[in-house]
């Protein structure tokens, strides 16, 4: 199981200094303990693996990769080193292992694409989590070999190239299918790039004392399952609808019905008490057949909508809104109620103004190219670090910003946590599924949650649905009516 706190690179070299100066943990055994940890879980991933490709650098990451290499000749296995860089950049600790592993009959030589062909697996011991510039010239001709060699790719802490503050890929990064990750969890494995270029990840703590961790705050929490406990509670048994608050969902416009009534009913499974659409006169009674619970009203002005803010804990404005004079209106409508309001969709194209828009009570659910508009910068921007743009976009804004995409992140006003979701996978890229998630949302927040567990519980509870939905039959071809029954499945899993 992989621990909850994502750090910094910095942060991590601070914990290795501690580790050796406080604690009395020569770095050279933790290089030591950190070859023998990636050795182990080769052989445990790659068991009939017998020619390995260790392409080193010359930092300590290479040095990680010279103590496996020598393993794994001493467990007669045939690796063969491969290294970029002088030989004389090699110093401290990593080049006590290079003379070690030389010593056991290890050969090292420079880096050639072509003796990547007859490995079983490759090692990617190349430039770890110091990275900070682009990578180029020789450096990223090997990582392009790498990824173009065919073979299994084993990470040593992080995929070379990837950034491990931001899991931004740094010029060219290494696709590996695992990654063993040590000390304290990277953010930038998580979100962005790092996703799909670290693989599956493993994580060992090479038995670093865990005080180390106590005077540092971390990056960012993933979200998990023990982190939600208590936030919902078994229902009493004299409780009713109007315990649980009411959703008022304003959205679809013409050719765009299910939008609105996917964020509805996203809301019953998750337990709103009662649910209403305030949407186009044109469809109302086609929405409400599909879904009889779903209370749907027609609403040609803003007079019509009024008596339905007046009723409303909460309000899900964007799903299916448009972009036309009719969503504008209504949006203006349901900002000037005062409503807690969950902000998505058509919702956050109305929302840039001239006047500064700052409130506590909403949460904004913006991707990567809603959240640009929201800062005024590019998408490359945003993903370049979205854990500065989440932070920025609450800052400026107030209230909680849940920002989608690969390692959705959610932070809030004031509050100098970052809380990461890991869950979900690449069949959820598919439209209706911002619209679930406003609905999840909205219904945690007319149960009472504060804008921002309802926020870190309503995505996590979100992906894992998609995750539950893409077990019968696979990513491909998920739909967000699939995840539907299943966020009652998930929620239920949860409540105490």
């Amino acid at each position: 199981m992989l621990p909850e706190y994502l750090y910094r690179a910095a942060t991590v070299r601070e914990f290795d200094r501690l580790a050796s100066e406080q604690y009395g943990v020569p770095s050279a055994t933790l290089m030591q303990r950190a070859g023998e940890a990636t050795f182990r879980l080769l052989c445990l991933r790659w068991p009939r693996a017998r020619a390995i490709a260790i392409v080193c650098g010359p930092g300590n990451n290479g040095g990680d990769g010279y103590v496996l290499a020598r393993l794994a000749r001493d467990a007669g296995l045939f690796p063969w080193v491969l290294t970029l860089g002088e030989p004389d950049a090699v110093k401290g600790d990593a080049a006590l292992m290079r003379d070690a592993a030389r010593a056991s009959g290890v050969m090292d030589e420079p880096f050639v694409a072509d003796m990547l062909a007859d490995s079983d697996v490759i090692v990617d011991a190349l430039l770890g989590t110091g990275l900070e510039r682009p990578v180029t010239g020789v450096w990223r001709e090997a990582i392009e070999a790498i990824n173009g060699s065919g073979r299994p790719v084993l990470a040593i802490d992080i995929p070379s190239g990837l950034s491990a503050d931001t899991g931004a890929v740094l010029g060219a990064a290494v696709r590996a299918d695992t990654t063993l990750t040590f000390v304290a969890l990277k953010a930038g494995l998580f979100t962005a790039r790092g996703r799909e270029h670290a693989g599956e990840i493993y994580f060992d703590d090479l038995s670093v004392p865990a005080e180390v961790h106590a005077e540092v705050a971390p990056a960012a929490q993933r979200i998990t399952r023990t982190s939600l406990r208590d936030l919902l509670r078994r229902r009493a048994r004299d409780a009713h609808k109007g315990s649980f608050g009411r959703v008022l969902a304003i959205g679809g416009a013409p050719g765009m019905p299910g939008a609105v009534r996917l964020c509805g009913e996203a809301a019953y499974r998750c337990g709103a008490g009662m649910v209403t659409l305030a949407t186009h006169p044109g469809h109302a009674a086609v929405v409400n057949a599909a879904r009889p619970e779903l209370m749907a009203y027609p609403v040609a002005s803003v007079a019509a909508l009024k008596p339905l803010l007046a009723r409303a804990t909460v309000v899900a404005l964007g799903p299916g809104l448009g972009r036309g004079a009719w969503g504008k209106r209504l949006f203006s409508a349901a900002l000037a109620a005062k409503r807690p309001l969950v902000i998505d969709a058509d919702g956050l194209f109305f929302f840039l103004a001239p006047s500064r828009r700052h409130r506590s009570d909403w949460v904004l659910t913006p991707h990567a190219g809603e959240a640009a508009r929201l800062l005024g910068c590019s998408v490359e921007e945003i993903e370049r670090d979205r854990f500065a743009a989440v932070r920025a976009i609450s800052d400026k804004y107030g209230g909680v910003c849940v920002l989608k995409g690969a390692g959705t992140l959610v932070a809030a006003h004031g509050d100098p946590r970052v809380y990461l979701c890991d869950g979900g996978n690449p069949g959820m890229a598919s439209g209706g599924m911002g619209d679930v998630l406003t609905g999840v949302i909205a219904a945690l927040r007319a149960q009472g949650l504060s804008p921002v567990d309802a926020a870190r519980l309503g995505v996590w509870v979100h992906a894992s649905a998609g995750d539950l939905a893409a077990t019968s039959g696979g990513e491909i071809g998920v739909l967000a009516s699939d995840l539907l029954v299943r966020l009652r499945e998930v929620l239920n899993g949860v409540v105490t």
